[in-house]
């Protein structure tokens, strides 16, 4: 339990208390050019605001939830971290202790936010720990505390350098109510929402009211709008949808595909089954040509991948590969059609062919692909992949799959989350080895020694073959010249202020 303590005196929180005299107050506000921006979400309809705390949230709700009722801190267009609720912050000298001091703000309501308020909150949130992966890696928290009307305190049981970077993510907006506590205000109007916000003028100037018109949008008339000049701002692109972009004549430069980290690949959906077989997991996951992936999926920059954590998350630079990885799909395909026919019993192939007759029955692996072109692609190449094997590959659509296509951004660049995703408390084949040194990890306050338990357990989910990784995340955007606020990012969160930042910029 968290216990609301507002004038316990509190050894590490008080230091840090004191540490926020000395951070410096806001940037000065700029003088934004008028001008109201059209954008629209990729989504079958009108994003509304709900509660992260009813449950899980889709990518659009998450876009709205993170623009009307910010968390203690938000992310900027970079990537990153911005003052939210929280005006300013500090952090203990050993790192356990956050101390927030919240900007003068009211609820939808008219009531004034106070700091118990968000304390009550923010232990919500974290209760869901244990049922949600994303919250789980909060685990270190040891307690929040409302020390004044105006202060938090977030104590922890040992350092986490990527805590901002969490709380940053749009899960954790504060909802109260029917509403939040901004940066906009939103109202519905037709078929669309529109977003406002009122900045102070700079210098004397008069204050200024920033405007974000907000539609809905399937992909393919999305892109039309944009190709038309209907919309500025594109946003929610995943790859189920990005191979629409290709062969469309957008303006140059305004495809923009986010740099991000996390999962893209293949996880066992059930524990029985060929999915259940660690010599089958193995067998598919070499088969797979993820250099021909990629190149069919046509996502600039995207790169094959075959360990679990991703090049760019803090604290590693060996990551675990599996022993096959130097050689080529053609050096490995003999042996692993061999090995096929063994674990199958499937009669050898015809002189002159590659394939068993046609007669006889092949085992059949159903997957779970993201809907759309894109998701068309990857079972296309699974397909072509796995086939020589004596394998039908199908789509899930018509009932359980063996196996499950995730295309999940990482919400911080800590390990912790990677490799925690993969715990037996949310997939359903998992090591309990891993799950030890994981556990363990999260009770060490010493980082080297964290950093090991995390390769060792990356090391054996990856020889136990828990995930078969293929590339990064795919997320993508179109953006106008005249929105030259916005930017990619490595969590593909996009901030829906400050779009127009361009002497100029059209009205």
């Amino acid at each position: 339990m968290f216990a609301r303590h507002p004038l316990r005196p509190l050894t590490r929180a008080a230091a840090a208390l004191m540490l926020l005299a000395a951070v410096a107050g806001l940037n000065g506000c700029r003088k934004p050019e008028s001008g109201e921006v059209r954008a629209v979400v990729i989504a079958d309809r009108l994003p509304k605001l709900v509660d992260p705390l009813k449950g899980d949230l889709s990518p659009a709700e998450l876009l709205l939830a993170g623009n009307v009722a910010q968390g203690l801190v938000r992310f900027d267009a970079s990537g990153d971290i911005a003052p939210g609720l929280a005006e300013r912050w500090a952090v203990s000298d050993d790192g356990l202790s956050y101390v927030f001091r919240l900007r003068s703000a009211s609820w939808s309501d008219g009531r004034k936010v106070r700091a118990r308020d968000v304390v009550t909150l923010m232990e919500r949130q974290l209760a869901r720990r244990r049922r949600d992966v994303l919250f789980d890696t909060l685990g270190a928290v040891r307690e929040v505390v409302a020390m004044t009307d105006r202060v938090i305190a977030v104590e922890l049981s040992a350092p986490r350098p990527h805590l901002l970077q969490l709380l940053a993510q749009p899960q954790f907006a504060l909802v109260r109510g029917k509403g939040g506590t901004g940066p906009f205000n939103a109202a519905t109007e037709g078929d669309h929402l529109l977003l406002t916000r009122t900045l102070p003028g700079f210098d004397g100037d008069e204050a200024q009211e920033e405007r974000v018109r907000l539609g809905a949008a399937a992909a393919p008339q999305a892109i039309q709008m944009f190709v038309r000049g209907d919309t500025e701002l594109v946003l929610g692109g995943t790859v189920s949808d990005f191979p629409l972009t290709v062969g469309v004549s957008l303006p140059r430069g305004s495809l923009r595909v986010d740099p991000v980290v996390g999962l893209f690949g293949l996880v066992p959906a059930r524990s029985e089954g060929l999915a259940a077989d660690p010599a089958v997991r193995a067998l598919l996951d070499e088969a797979i040509d993820r250099t021909a992936m990629v190149a069919a999926l046509g996502v600039p920059g995207l790169q094959p991948r075959l360990s679990l954590l991703q090049p760019g998350v803090d604290g590693f630079n060996q990551y675990a590969q599996p022993a096959w990885a130097a050689l080529s799909i053609e050096q490995r395909r003999p042996a692993m059609v061999e090995r096929a026919r063994a674990l199958f019993q499937i009669p050898a192939a015809p002189e002159g062919s590659e394939e068993p007759p046609a007669e006889v029955p092949r085992p059949t692996i159903k997957i779970a692909v993201p809907g759309g072109p894109g998701g068309a692609i990857i079972l296309q190449r699974l397909a072509a992949d796995w086939s020589p094997l004596g394998l039908e590959v199908t789509d899930a659509a018509d009932g359980p799959a063996d196996f499950r296509f995730i295309d999940e951004v990482a919400p911080s660049t800590s390990p912790a989350w990677f490799l925690r995703r993969f715990r037996c408390d949310y997939v359903p084949v998992c090591s309990e080895e891993a799950d030890q040194l994981l556990d363990a990890a999260r009770l060490t306050g010493f980082p080297p020694q964290r950093s090991r338990f995390f390769a060792d357990a990356e090391r054996i989910m990856r020889d136990a073959v828990l995930f078969m990784p293929v590339a990064a995340p795919v997320r993508w955007s179109l953006a106008g010249r005249d929105v030259d606020g916005f930017a990619e990012n490595h969590f593909a969160r996009h901030t829906l202020t400050d779009l127009r930042s361009r002497n100029g910029a059209r009205n």
